[in-house]
Protein backbone atom coordinates (compact mmCIF):
# COMPACT_ATOMS: atom_id res chain seq x y z
CA UNK A 1 0.00 0.00 0.00
CA UNK A 2 1.13 3.54 -0.99
CA UNK A 3 1.58 5.98 1.73
CA UNK A 4 1.03 9.30 0.26
CA UNK A 5 2.97 12.65 1.34
CA UNK A 6 1.04 14.89 3.03
CA UNK A 7 2.60 17.97 2.19
CA UNK A 8 1.75 17.04 -1.90
CA UNK A 9 -1.46 16.12 -0.76
CA UNK A 10 -2.22 19.34 0.58
CA UNK A 11 -1.10 21.39 -2.92
CA UNK A 12 -3.83 20.01 -4.82
CA UNK A 13 -6.43 21.09 -2.07
CA UNK A 14 -5.09 24.68 -1.47
CA UNK A 15 -4.99 25.55 -5.25
CA UNK A 16 -8.55 24.38 -5.49
CA UNK A 17 -9.43 26.80 -2.38
CA UNK A 18 -7.58 29.46 -4.16
CA UNK A 19 -9.93 28.57 -7.64
CA UNK A 20 -13.02 28.83 -5.60
CA UNK A 21 -12.38 31.92 -3.27
CA UNK A 22 -11.17 33.74 -7.21
CA UNK A 23 -14.69 32.56 -8.63
CA UNK A 24 -16.59 33.37 -5.28
CA UNK A 25 -14.77 37.00 -5.40
CA UNK A 26 -15.77 38.00 -8.66
CA UNK A 27 -19.07 36.51 -8.86
CA UNK A 28 -19.61 38.66 -5.05
CA UNK A 29 -17.84 41.85 -7.06
CA UNK A 30 -20.58 41.71 -9.72
CA UNK A 31 -23.36 41.24 -7.40
CA UNK A 32 -22.20 44.41 -5.55
CA UNK A 33 -21.23 46.26 -8.35
CA UNK A 34 -24.79 48.29 -8.27
CA UNK A 35 -24.01 49.55 -4.49
CA UNK A 36 -20.13 49.87 -5.07
CA UNK A 37 -20.44 53.98 -5.60
CA UNK A 38 -22.87 53.88 -2.15
CA UNK A 39 -20.76 51.85 -0.17
CA UNK A 40 -17.51 53.46 -0.95
CA UNK A 41 -19.15 56.98 -0.39
CA UNK A 42 -20.24 55.67 2.84
CA UNK A 43 -16.52 54.17 3.99
CA UNK A 44 -15.33 57.76 3.27
CA UNK A 45 -18.01 59.46 5.22
CA UNK A 46 -17.05 56.88 8.32
CA UNK A 47 -13.58 57.88 8.53
CA UNK A 48 -14.54 61.78 8.56
CA UNK A 49 -16.92 61.78 10.69
CA UNK A 50 -15.31 58.98 13.02
CA UNK A 51 -13.64 62.05 15.55
CA UNK A 52 -17.42 63.24 15.98
CA UNK A 53 -18.95 59.33 16.69
CA UNK A 54 -16.28 58.55 19.20
CA UNK A 55 -17.12 62.08 20.96
CA UNK A 56 -20.96 60.81 20.62
CA UNK A 57 -19.70 57.22 22.18
CA UNK A 58 -18.46 59.06 25.21
CA UNK A 59 -21.06 61.58 25.45
CA UNK A 60 -23.83 57.94 25.63
CA UNK A 61 -21.97 55.93 27.73
CA UNK A 62 -20.24 52.97 24.55
CA UNK A 63 -24.03 52.78 23.72
CA UNK A 64 -22.59 52.28 19.68
CA UNK A 65 -25.71 52.09 17.92
CA UNK A 66 -27.36 55.15 19.43
CA UNK A 67 -24.23 56.91 19.00
CA UNK A 68 -24.09 56.13 14.72
CA UNK A 69 -27.62 57.23 14.63
CA UNK A 70 -26.59 60.48 16.19
CA UNK A 71 -23.67 60.93 13.79
CA UNK A 72 -26.31 59.63 10.60
CA UNK A 73 -28.92 62.88 12.23
CA UNK A 74 -25.84 65.17 12.05
CA UNK A 75 -24.93 64.04 7.92
CA UNK A 76 -28.68 64.11 7.02
CA UNK A 77 -29.00 67.64 8.39
CA UNK A 78 -25.52 68.79 8.04
CA UNK A 79 -24.82 67.31 4.15
CA UNK A 80 -27.63 65.85 3.06
CA UNK A 81 -30.27 68.66 3.69
CA UNK A 82 -28.44 71.54 2.45
CA UNK A 83 -27.36 69.11 -0.56
CA UNK A 84 -30.76 68.56 -1.65
CA UNK A 85 -31.69 72.48 -1.12
CA UNK A 86 -28.94 73.12 -3.69
CA UNK A 87 -29.62 70.26 -5.66
CA UNK A 88 -33.30 71.48 -6.21
CA UNK A 89 -31.76 75.00 -7.18
CA UNK A 90 -29.52 73.47 -9.81
CA UNK A 91 -31.95 71.31 -11.53
CA UNK A 92 -34.29 74.65 -11.75
CA UNK A 93 -31.65 76.51 -13.43
CA UNK A 94 -30.41 73.63 -15.85
CA UNK A 95 -34.18 72.65 -16.49
CA UNK A 96 -34.11 76.65 -17.57
CA UNK A 97 -30.74 76.57 -19.42
CA UNK A 98 -32.22 73.19 -21.29
CA UNK A 99 -35.27 74.26 -22.32
CA UNK A 100 -33.47 77.67 -23.40
CA UNK A 101 -31.15 76.00 -25.80
CA UNK A 102 -33.53 73.86 -26.81
CA UNK A 103 -36.58 75.59 -27.41
CA UNK A 104 -35.77 79.60 -27.81
CA UNK A 105 -32.96 80.21 -29.94
CA UNK A 106 -30.29 80.06 -26.93
CA UNK A 107 -28.26 77.78 -29.05
CA UNK A 108 -28.05 79.79 -31.78
CA UNK A 109 -27.07 82.99 -29.36
CA UNK A 110 -24.69 80.79 -27.89
CA UNK A 111 -22.67 80.21 -31.17
CA UNK A 112 -23.53 83.44 -32.14
CA UNK A 113 -21.27 84.91 -29.68
CA UNK A 114 -18.94 82.07 -29.92
CA UNK A 115 -18.66 82.97 -33.63
CA UNK A 116 -18.40 86.84 -32.41
CA UNK A 117 -14.94 85.89 -30.74
CA UNK A 118 -13.79 83.86 -33.44
CA UNK A 119 -14.30 86.38 -35.47
CA UNK A 120 -12.39 89.13 -33.51
CA UNK A 121 -9.30 86.25 -33.12
CA UNK A 122 -8.99 86.13 -36.81
CA UNK A 123 -8.47 90.03 -37.43
CA UNK A 124 -5.48 89.30 -34.96
CA UNK A 125 -4.03 85.85 -36.27
CA UNK A 126 -6.18 85.46 -39.89
CA UNK A 127 -3.97 81.87 -40.29
CA UNK A 128 -5.94 80.77 -37.54
CA UNK A 129 -9.26 80.61 -39.74
CA UNK A 130 -9.19 76.77 -41.06
CA UNK A 131 -8.50 76.29 -37.10
CA UNK A 132 -11.54 78.27 -35.75
CA UNK A 133 -14.36 76.45 -38.14
CA UNK A 134 -13.38 73.24 -36.88
CA UNK A 135 -13.53 74.68 -33.44
CA UNK A 136 -16.86 76.20 -34.17
CA UNK A 137 -17.81 72.18 -35.39
CA UNK A 138 -16.56 70.85 -32.00
CA UNK A 139 -18.63 73.14 -30.71
CA UNK A 140 -22.08 72.48 -32.03
CA UNK A 141 -21.36 68.91 -31.48
CA UNK A 142 -20.90 69.44 -27.89
CA UNK A 143 -24.03 71.37 -27.75
CA UNK A 144 -25.93 68.78 -29.41
CA UNK A 145 -24.45 66.59 -27.43
CA UNK A 146 -25.25 68.43 -24.07
CA UNK A 147 -28.77 68.78 -25.78
CA UNK A 148 -29.44 64.92 -26.13
CA UNK A 149 -28.25 63.75 -22.73
CA UNK A 150 -29.20 66.21 -20.24
CA UNK A 151 -32.49 65.16 -19.44
CA UNK A 152 -31.43 61.71 -18.83
CA UNK A 153 -29.47 63.10 -16.15
CA UNK A 154 -32.90 64.53 -14.77
CA UNK A 155 -34.88 61.06 -14.99
CA UNK A 156 -32.05 59.78 -12.68
CA UNK A 157 -33.38 60.68 -9.25
CA UNK A 158 -35.23 57.30 -8.33
CA UNK A 159 -32.08 55.82 -8.63
CA UNK A 160 -30.32 58.78 -6.22
CA UNK A 161 -32.47 57.85 -4.13
CA UNK A 162 -31.98 54.46 -3.48
CA UNK A 163 -28.45 55.03 -3.30
CA UNK A 164 -28.83 57.68 -0.46
CA UNK A 165 -30.76 54.82 1.40
CA UNK A 166 -28.31 52.63 1.35
CA UNK A 167 -25.85 54.83 1.77
CA UNK A 168 -27.17 55.45 5.14
CA UNK A 169 -27.79 52.20 5.91
CA UNK A 170 -23.89 51.57 4.84
CA UNK A 171 -22.58 54.68 7.19
CA UNK A 172 -24.75 53.40 10.33
CA UNK A 173 -22.86 49.86 9.90
CA UNK A 174 -19.38 50.86 9.47
CA UNK A 175 -19.94 53.95 12.20
CA UNK A 176 -20.73 50.98 14.28
CA UNK A 177 -18.35 47.70 13.35
CA UNK A 178 -16.03 49.71 11.83
CA UNK A 179 -12.85 48.70 14.25
CA UNK A 180 -14.27 45.08 14.06
CA UNK A 181 -14.33 45.26 10.06
CA UNK A 182 -10.83 46.64 10.02
CA UNK A 183 -9.45 43.95 12.51
CA UNK A 184 -11.04 41.25 10.19
CA UNK A 185 -9.21 43.02 7.54
CA UNK A 186 -5.50 43.14 9.19
CA UNK A 187 -6.36 39.53 10.40
CA UNK A 188 -6.61 37.90 6.43
CA UNK A 189 -3.88 40.15 5.21
CA UNK A 190 -0.64 38.86 4.29
CA UNK A 191 1.13 41.83 5.51
CA UNK A 192 2.39 41.98 8.93
CA UNK A 193 0.19 44.38 11.22
CA UNK A 194 2.47 46.75 11.06
CA UNK A 195 1.82 47.61 7.24
CA UNK A 196 -1.49 47.18 7.59
CA UNK A 197 -1.84 49.95 10.35
CA UNK A 198 0.41 52.07 7.82
CA UNK A 199 -2.20 51.44 4.92
CA UNK A 200 -5.05 52.45 7.00
CA UNK A 201 -3.35 55.32 8.76
CA UNK A 202 -2.03 56.69 4.73
CA UNK A 203 -5.44 55.71 3.91
CA UNK A 204 -6.88 58.06 6.12
CA UNK A 205 -4.76 60.60 5.77
CA UNK A 206 -5.20 60.85 1.92
CA UNK A 207 -8.93 61.11 2.95
CA UNK A 208 -8.50 63.67 4.85
CA UNK A 209 -6.35 65.21 2.40
CA UNK A 210 -9.15 65.50 -0.22
CA UNK A 211 -12.52 65.67 1.69
CA UNK A 212 -11.32 67.63 4.01
CA UNK A 213 -8.61 69.92 1.69
CA UNK A 214 -9.91 69.68 -1.87
CA UNK A 215 -13.05 69.10 -1.43
CA UNK A 216 -13.61 71.94 1.02
CA UNK A 217 -11.96 74.34 -0.52
CA UNK A 218 -13.57 73.48 -3.99
CA UNK A 219 -16.53 73.87 -2.19
CA UNK A 220 -15.52 77.18 -0.58
CA UNK A 221 -14.86 78.30 -4.02
CA UNK A 222 -17.78 77.42 -5.94
CA UNK A 223 -19.98 79.44 -2.91
CA UNK A 224 -17.71 82.63 -3.82
CA UNK A 225 -17.87 81.92 -7.93
CA UNK A 226 -21.67 81.88 -7.48
CA UNK A 227 -21.90 84.91 -5.16
CA UNK A 228 -19.67 86.83 -7.89
CA UNK A 229 -22.11 85.35 -10.71
CA UNK A 230 -25.41 86.70 -8.87
CA UNK A 231 -23.86 90.16 -7.80
CA UNK A 232 -22.40 90.44 -11.38
CA UNK A 233 -25.51 89.65 -13.07
CA UNK A 234 -24.34 86.48 -15.04
CA UNK A 235 -27.60 83.98 -15.25
CA UNK A 236 -27.93 80.67 -13.48
CA UNK A 237 -25.19 81.75 -10.71
CA UNK A 238 -25.77 78.52 -8.65
CA UNK A 239 -25.48 76.27 -11.64
CA UNK A 240 -22.47 77.75 -13.02
CA UNK A 241 -21.17 78.08 -8.89
CA UNK A 242 -21.67 74.37 -9.04
CA UNK A 243 -19.77 73.32 -12.29
CA UNK A 244 -16.99 76.04 -10.56
CA UNK A 245 -16.93 74.21 -7.59
CA UNK A 246 -16.20 70.59 -9.81
CA UNK A 247 -13.79 72.79 -11.41
CA UNK A 248 -11.58 73.40 -8.81
CA UNK A 249 -10.72 70.20 -8.09
CA UNK A 250 -8.26 70.79 -11.28
CA UNK A 251 -4.99 72.40 -9.29
CA UNK A 252 -4.65 75.83 -10.41
CA UNK A 253 -6.59 76.76 -13.36
CA UNK A 254 -9.74 75.03 -12.41
CA UNK A 255 -12.19 78.17 -11.74
CA UNK A 256 -10.60 80.02 -14.45
CA UNK A 257 -12.28 77.62 -17.02
CA UNK A 258 -16.55 78.73 -15.33
CA UNK A 259 -14.92 82.38 -14.44
CA UNK A 260 -12.90 83.49 -17.95
CA UNK A 261 -16.48 82.46 -19.91
CA UNK A 262 -18.44 84.06 -17.43
CA UNK A 263 -15.94 87.73 -17.90
CA UNK A 264 -16.24 87.23 -21.76
CA UNK A 265 -19.83 87.23 -21.66
CA UNK A 266 -20.23 90.14 -19.83
CA UNK A 267 -18.41 92.33 -22.20
CA UNK A 268 -19.70 91.01 -25.66
CA UNK A 269 -23.19 91.96 -23.36
CA UNK A 270 -21.82 95.69 -22.97
CA UNK A 271 -21.85 94.92 -19.20
CA UNK A 272 -18.11 95.74 -19.11
CA UNK A 273 -18.06 97.46 -15.75
CA UNK A 274 -19.44 94.30 -14.43
CA UNK A 275 -16.61 92.24 -16.03
CA UNK A 276 -14.03 94.13 -14.77
CA UNK A 277 -15.84 93.68 -11.63
CA UNK A 278 -16.46 89.68 -11.66
CA UNK A 279 -12.68 89.43 -12.64
CA UNK A 280 -11.32 91.78 -9.69
CA UNK A 281 -13.73 89.41 -7.61
CA UNK A 282 -12.07 86.18 -9.01
CA UNK A 283 -8.43 87.53 -8.39
CA UNK A 284 -9.42 88.24 -5.36
CA UNK A 285 -12.01 86.11 -3.32
CA UNK A 286 -11.72 83.44 -5.62
CA UNK A 287 -8.01 83.09 -6.39
CA UNK A 288 -6.67 83.93 -2.80
CA UNK A 289 -8.52 81.03 -1.32
CA UNK A 290 -6.38 78.35 -2.58
CA UNK A 291 -3.29 80.33 -1.37
CA UNK A 292 -4.34 80.70 2.22
CA UNK A 293 -6.41 77.80 3.01
CA UNK A 294 -4.77 75.41 0.54
CA UNK A 295 -1.85 75.10 2.62
CA UNK A 296 -3.79 74.22 5.80
CA UNK A 297 -5.90 71.95 4.79
CA UNK A 298 -4.57 69.91 2.49
CA UNK A 299 -0.50 70.12 4.09
CA UNK A 300 -2.18 68.16 6.59
CA UNK A 301 -2.97 65.24 4.28
CA UNK A 302 -0.99 62.93 2.11
CA UNK A 303 0.46 65.65 -0.39
CA UNK A 304 0.21 64.41 -4.15
CA UNK A 305 1.46 66.74 -6.97
CA UNK A 306 -0.48 69.04 -8.34
CA UNK A 307 -0.46 66.72 -11.81
CA UNK A 308 -1.22 63.56 -10.36
CA UNK A 309 -4.54 65.37 -8.48
CA UNK A 310 -5.15 66.58 -11.61
CA UNK A 311 -4.51 63.06 -13.68
CA UNK A 312 -6.41 61.26 -11.01
CA UNK A 313 -9.47 63.48 -10.72
CA UNK A 314 -10.27 62.87 -14.98
CA UNK A 315 -8.98 59.63 -14.59
CA UNK A 316 -11.56 58.59 -11.91
CA UNK A 317 -13.90 60.44 -13.44
CA UNK A 318 -13.67 59.03 -16.55
CA UNK A 319 -13.30 55.43 -14.47
CA UNK A 320 -15.72 55.79 -11.93
CA UNK A 321 -18.44 57.84 -13.19
CA UNK A 322 -19.16 61.24 -10.91
CA UNK A 323 -18.26 59.59 -7.94
CA UNK A 324 -14.26 59.40 -9.61
CA UNK A 325 -13.41 63.23 -8.69
CA UNK A 326 -13.27 61.85 -5.44
CA UNK A 327 -12.07 57.65 -5.59
CA UNK A 328 -9.72 58.35 -8.17
CA UNK A 329 -7.65 60.24 -5.84
CA UNK A 330 -7.84 58.17 -3.25
CA UNK A 331 -7.21 54.89 -5.34
CA UNK A 332 -4.13 56.92 -6.08
CA UNK A 333 -3.10 58.01 -2.62
CA UNK A 334 -3.25 54.04 -1.98
CA UNK A 335 -0.91 53.40 -4.52
CA UNK A 336 1.89 55.63 -3.35
CA UNK A 337 1.21 54.05 0.36
CA UNK A 338 1.48 50.38 -0.90
CA UNK A 339 4.73 51.89 -2.60
CA UNK A 340 5.76 53.37 0.26
CA UNK A 341 5.70 49.61 2.30
CA UNK A 342 7.53 48.00 -0.44
CA UNK A 343 9.83 50.42 -0.18
CA UNK A 344 10.85 50.12 2.98
CA UNK A 345 10.85 46.19 2.78
CA UNK A 346 12.57 45.99 -0.01
CA UNK A 347 15.50 48.21 1.67
CA UNK A 348 14.94 45.67 4.94
CA UNK A 349 15.45 42.70 3.13
CA UNK A 350 18.84 44.10 1.12
CA UNK A 351 19.88 45.10 4.90
CA UNK A 352 19.68 41.37 5.83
Amino acid sequence: MKISNGANDRKPQLYFLIAILAGTFVLTFFIFRPFLYALALAAVFAIVFQPIYQKIVGFVRGRQGLAALATILIVVVFVFTPLIFLGIQIFQEAQQLYFSLAENGGKDAVLNIFNGLLNSFQKYFPAAQEFSVNINQYFKQGLSWLLQHLGSVFSSFAKMAVSSLLFLIALYYLLKDGQKLKAAIIALSPLSDVNDEVIFQKLGMAIDSVMKGSLLIALIQGVLVSAGFAIFGVPNAVLWGSVAAIAALIPSIGTALVLLPAIFYLFLSGETLFAVGLLLWGMTAVGLVDNFLGPKFIGRGMQLHPLIILLSVFGGIGFFGPIGFLLGPLTVSLLFALLGIYSSLMIKYKNV
